[in-house]
């Protein structure tokens, strides 16, 4: 292990949050808002965080996994940190402990909030607050390693540490190759939603910071009200489009615009992405025609887009699902539970374990009818080993454990089951709102410190998928 060559690379996370902060000090300077000076003192002091390890430790282009393991996980903590630092020295609503739950909630494209006026803040921090979510979408070092391509090994060894085994599967290219693929298809999702929404007559700083928060499945808005301020079906249509796609497996997104053959209409995972989907905004719908609203209509425009928003992780709302019915409640955590695809911006347990579970448990059950029979286990052409299927079902197993968990700690505070439960799954899905006092048109704020932290935990708990964090708190596997 070598401490200095760990130090070394964090620092290039580092300079690439500086840039960051510093084009929302940009902002900030030109609408000459109260967000100037707490933006450059944290650009200041991000950058000699960055510099000092770059000047004065030697160049390494080599890395073990352990390093690579540490770099990552060491440099998520530390970019939350150092993300809450404008935030605290804006003052307003954010407190140490706010601020640093508002930057978790930023880099792990959550969106749980503890903000009751996001109105209120400069625009410089509002476009912070964006920016930590787009970082956050790819991922922090892999946006390093895209734009740094001469780290010769340590490349390979960052991304196999940043990108999980799961999304790996369906890159079938080099790591400068699925890097570039990754950078591509993000920034054209992202270009592509700003025009859209400008057309749609979105505001271009809005537009800008909506499509960060939309691509990286974030759920940020400049909107106390989220997306229901706006009140146009042309603008939640875009998002809900752009939420959609951003839930899909960034090379078969690519492979699609390039027409080769593992694209959207050939992929198992994504044709049950998309029917699951449709069948819960009909479910939905349904269930609210009569209840809440009166118009077949207005269902299933307000069905379509909380399940997207929810099924891709990002948080968006349009109207207050804390008055839904029970039913459509449950429906929803579903989908806060399963999300998106793996190798996409999306959190949760994504599609991909969902489907390979249900064929494992499908395959078990005709084993015990046909004990002699081979019954291999098939995601399309594609083998599925015995490792994949038990890191599956022990993902899934550790993740319900850990949502049980959060529950027990929330109650334990005082606050009732359905606030607990769902601001748990809430916070280890990636999805910002729940329901309860937590819900799509309420915030965090009502949680005390302590909450909060175990939230934040959460959220990286999920955003890492547990194992990559949980190895800091190993210290004896490391020797």
């Amino acid at each position: 292990m070598r401490p200095h060559v760990i130090i070394r690379y964090i620092g290039m996370v580092m300079l690439f949050n500086a840039a960051f902060i510093f084009v929302s000090f940009l902002i900030s300077l030109y609408d000459r808002d109260a967000g100037q000076l707490p933006l450059l003192f944290s650009f200041l002091i991000t950058l000699l965080l960055g510099v000092f390890p770059l000047v004065f430790v030697p160049k390494a282009t080599d890395l073990s996994n352990k390093e690579g393991y540490l770099v990552v996980v060491l440099s998520w903590i530390l970019s939350c940190f150092i993300g809450s630092l404008p935030l605290l020295l804006y003052g307003g609503e954010f407190t140490f402990v706010k601020a640093l739950f508002e930057s978790v909630s930023g880099y792990t494209t959550t969106g749980a909030s503890i903000l009751n006026n996001v109105e209120a803040l400069p625009k410089g921090i509002l476009f912070w607050r964006s920016s930590m979510q787009w970082v956050g979408g790819i991922g922090i070092v892999v946006f390093v390693l895209i734009i740094l391509p001469s780290l010769g090994k340590a490349q390979m060894t960052l991304s196999k540490m940043e990108i999980s085994p799961l999304a790996q599967e369906n890159f079938r290219y080099r790591t400068r190759k699925m890097l570039n693929v990754i950078l591509v298809v993000y920034l054209g999702l992202t270009v592509t939603q700003v025009i859209l929404l400008r057309v749609y007559g979105m505001g271009l700083f809005e537009a800008v910071n909506h499509a960060f928060t939309s691509v990286s499945t974030g759920g940020f808005s400049t909107k106390n009200n989220s997306i229901s301020f706006y009140n146009s079906l042309g603008i939640e249509m875009v998002i809900i489009i752009f939420m959609f796609l951003s839930g899909i497996h960034f090379n078969i997104l690519y492979s699609s615009l390039t027409l080769k053959k593992n694209n959207i209409f050939n992929s198992n995972i994504v044709r049950y992405y998309f029917f699951s989907t449709i069948l819960g905004i009909l479910v939905i719908a349904i269930d609210l025609h009569g209840k809440i609203y009166q118009s077949w209509w207005e269902s299933l425009r307000f069905s379509a887009f909380q399940v997207v928003s929810l099924a891709t992780t990002t948080g968006f709302a349009t109207t207050d699902t804390a008055i839904w019915p029970p039913f459509t409640i449950i429906v929803l955590l579903f989908f806060s539970l399963q999300c998106a695809c793996a190798g996409s911006t999306g959190g949760g347990i994504k599609v991909d374990r969902v489907v390979i579970f249900y064929k494992a448990f499908k395959s078990q059950i005709l084993r015990l009818q046909h004990p002699q029979a081979v019954i291999p286990i098939r995601i399309g052409k594609s083998l599925v080993s015995d490792d994949v299927v038990n890191s599956v079902t022990l993902f899934i197993v550790f993740y319900l454990l850990l949502a049980l968990l959060g529950t027990l700690a929330l109650t334990a505070l005082g606050f009732d089951m359905l606030t607990s439960f769902t601001a748990a799954i809430a916070s280890i899905s990636n999805v910002g709102p729940g329901f309860g006092l937590v819900g799509s048109m309420s915030n965090y704020s009502v949680m005390p410190d302590l909450a909060l932290i175990i939230l934040s935990f959460l959220m990286l708990l999920g955003r890492l998928e547990f194992f990559g964090l949980l190895l800091l708190f190993m210290v004896k596997s490391w020797r």
